[in-house]
């Protein structure tokens, strides 16, 4: 019959689209890619089992693939890094309660309503309760879009065509090549240095204040650390010279954390005196990305009377994640931060033991993470990790689901500190596929694995 198949056609193999589909891997990439993204991600790895450069059993896999290089929308990843607040992966993840909480404010919110009088309300009003309760040295509160914008909108409405006084030793660069003095100048403000790179006395600010002078900024250089002949001055001896002090503390802290201790707080830096004290919320306090500006109510009001203010603010999603996150529910980052090293090393061996099992050169070994994120530099948090071979660290990244690892001396380390417990065996069964893809075995399936059997 004119265009029937041979029996050695490799077009017989083909997987069928409706049974590719039906995969529930692929089931999950349509509702969060969309189904014209998958649809084409199948077509063409239908195309190449067809002139045979895959196997029709890795079909499925091919697919995903195609979808992890296809740049369609932000793609979730296992952070097995060990680094806390990784910023290229997005810093803080938010806890269950904030996700619910920016669900539910996704539609109509009352976010600047008072449904009782039925008119107008301040925005954001219970997040900033909220605030105010957890830092009760802050008079008022005000957020914005990150934490240079809270900087930002410090120089613009306290600072503008004014000077501001600033340590040399505290003019940081934050990333990406965006330097803290850059900010403050394109706001309009006039930098009046004072000090060394390594030493600032409480006499250098004094000698500097004068006429122009708007305020005293006070930086902790919260992503790096100066040892040796250093010498820096505290905010309570900064209070005392009869100017406004705003205080930047970076990593979010509202208040002291046990495992911290030389990285300063809100609340700390308010009672010794600074009339304003900025933060990111997307570090140590585990929320979205957001700018806290707390202090004085009379600076607060100057900052939020501003124009400038109206450019920086934040959305409702924004404001409803926040106060999920201030209302007490244990965070992410807070977990990975106090994860029990014993419970990481038990994970470690399981998930090692599992992989040796099935072929996979594996081995549980020590590993030291990090806090990240601009934060508590130097500061270092012992773990454990599941050590393969770097080879799979590529297929880890595009796999599905995106594991990243940290490529170290000629391996890849899988530490578990920022990894939930309740993902190991999707871990397992992820490095398995990867070994497959990196040994170039087309056609053979990892073995099946129990929930049991990575934990």
């Amino acid at each position: 019959m004119a265009g029937a198949l041979g029996e050695s056609d490799p077009r017989r193999s083909v997987p069928r689209t409706d049974t590719l589909l039906a995969d529930p891997r692929l089931k999950h990439a349509a509702a969060t890619l969309g189904p014209q993204a998958v649809k084409l991600a199948v077509r063409s790895a239908q195309q190449q089992v067809r002139t045979g450069l895959a196997a029709p059993a890795d079909a499925a896999d091919l697919a995903l693939a195609l979808l992890a290089t296809a740049p369609v929308t932000l793609r979730p990843v296992v952070n097995a890094t060990g680094v806390v607040l990784h910023t290229n992966l997005g810093r803080a993840p938010l806890s269950a309660a904030a996700v619910e909480a920016m669900s539910r404010a996704a539609g109509y919110v009352d976010v600047e309503f008072d449904l009782e009088a039925g008119g107008r309300a301040g925005r954001g009003r219970t997040v900033k309760a909220a605030l105010l309760a957890a830092v009760p040295a802050a008079e008022d509160v005000h957020i914005v879009n990150n934490g240079a914008a809270a900087l930002v909108l410090a120089a613009c409405a306290l600072a503008g065509g004014r000077e501001i006084v600033v340590s040399r030793g505290e003019l940081v660069e934050i990333g990406d090549g965006f330097r803290i003095p850059d900010l403050l100048t394109a706001a309009g403000a006039v930098l009046r240095e004072v000090g060394t790179t390594n030493r600032t006395h409480l006499r250098d600010y004094a000698e500097a204040i004068g006429p122009a002078t708007g305020f005293i900024l006070k930086i902790h250089p919260s992503n790096f650390r100066i040892e040796g002949f250093t010498s820096s001055v505290p905010v309570a001896e900064l209070s005392g010279l009869g100017v406004p002090v705003v205080a930047d503390i970076g990593s979010g802290l509202l208040g002291p954390h046990p495992l911290l201790p030389t990285e300063p707080d809100a609340g700390t830096w308010l009672s010794q005196g600074a009339d304003v004290v900025t933060a990111s919320c997307d570090k140590l306090l585990g929320g979205p990305q957001a700018g806290l500006i707390l202090g004085s109510g009379e600076r607060v009001a100057e900052m939020r009377r501003h124009p400038m203010a109206r450019a920086l603010r934040v959305g409702k999603t924004t404001l409803a994640a926040l106060q999920a996150t201030v209302g007490g529910h244990e965070t992410p980052v807070e977990a990975a931060l106090t994860a029990d090293r014993e419970v990481l090393r038990v994970r470690a061996d399981a998930m090692s033991t599992a992989l040796t099992s099935s072929g996979v050169q594996a081995e549980t070994v020590a590993s030291a993470g990090a806090v990240g994120g601009g934060s508590a530099p130097g500061v270092t948090l012992p773990g454990w990790a599941v050590r393969v071979p770097e080879q799979f660290a590529e297929p880890l990244r595009i796999g599905e689901p995106s594991i990243v690892g940290r490529v170290e001396h000629g391996f890849c380390l899988l530490d578990l500190r920022c990894v939930p417990a309740a993902l190991d065996e999707q871990v397992c069964a992820a490095v398995l596929a990867a070994g497959r893809r990196a040994a170039g075995r087309p056609g053979r399936r990892p073995p099946e694995l129990t929930a049991a059997s990575c934990t």
